[in-house]
């Protein structure tokens, strides 16, 4: 039986957390990472979704991890409430700066293209587009999901505390799912350190980035409110003077999308 759900998001450090979950004794997870049940797959029906955790020991806590089902629509976070209403959630996020970019970074290959043919214009088209967009809108994600569960049955961590601090991320995960966290005092740091699902480290242009912290600043601000969290290491990036060519470039680029 489906106990908890891993719902994002994207670029967060889901992969980590899934491998990671697969090390503790009493936690089941399906060999494929994400199911895409809730958002591609609905018509396999219930039955099929049920199956794929029936396969679980007894006493043992069952789940899986799609980072698409952050962004669900209210309607269908309603129904996994009716069918799952006892199930916990954990929810991944990222400076949403660097998540947009790692995004695009992904979405290079996808396009055909390699990142020196990138334009500006290309990335800027890819961080306002829906899907980049919304997954960069956690505020608007808990509050989603927030109306349907109570907030008790969902926990968050961020991206930084998995680089800081990941066997204390692991301990709070457990607490949360009701599992023992002495599971991982035998796992070695480095073991628990090491990256998953690592995409082209490609560095941020200067424009880039001026650009990524003049459209989320105002959510990551929110967000930290919301929260009741201090965000705003999110906008200590390194300070960069634009150029006279930097700013005519990243004036053109964002025209479209109303950035002067």
């Amino acid at each position: 039986m489906l106990q908890f759900l891993g719902i994002g998001a994207q670029k967060a450090g889901t992969t980590w957390l899934y491998f990671n979950l697969k090390k503790h004794p009493s936690v089941f997870l399906t060999e494929e990472k994400e199911l895409h049940f809730w958002d591609q797959h609905r018509a396999n029906g219930l039955d099929w979704y049920r199956q794929q955790f029936a396969a679980a020991p007894q006493g043992m806590v069952a789940g899986e991890i799609t980072p698409a089902y952050g962004i669900l629509a209210s309607e269908t976070v309603a129904e996994i409430r009716r069918e799952f209403p006892d199930i916990r959630l954990i929810y991944l996020i990222r400076n949403p700066i660097e998540r947009a970019w790692s995004s695009a970074l992904m979405a290079l290959p996808r396009a055909e293209m390699a990142f020196e043919e990138a334009s500006d214009t290309w990335f800027i088209d890819h961080f306002n587009a829906r899907g980049s967009a919304s997954r960069g809108d956690y505020e608007t994600c808990l509050e989603v999901w927030r109306s349907h569960y109570p907030a008790e049955q969902l926990h968050v961590e961020t991206f930084d505390d998995i680089v800081a601090d990941p066997r204390g991320v692991l301990r709070r995960c457990c607490r949360h799912l009701g599992l023992d966290p002495t599971a991982y005092e035998a796992v070695p740091d480095d073991s628990l350190s090491a990256p998953h699902n690592v995409g082209s480290r490609h560095p941020m242009r200067p424009t880039l980035r001026h650009y990524l912290d003049g459209l989320y600043r105002p959510k990551i601000e929110s967000l930290g409110r919301y929260l009741g969290r201090d965000l705003s290491g999110w906008l200590s990036g390194p300070a960069h003077r634009l150029s006279p060519s930097e700013r005519m470039r990243l004036w053109l680029a964002s025209r479209a999308h109303g950035l002067r």
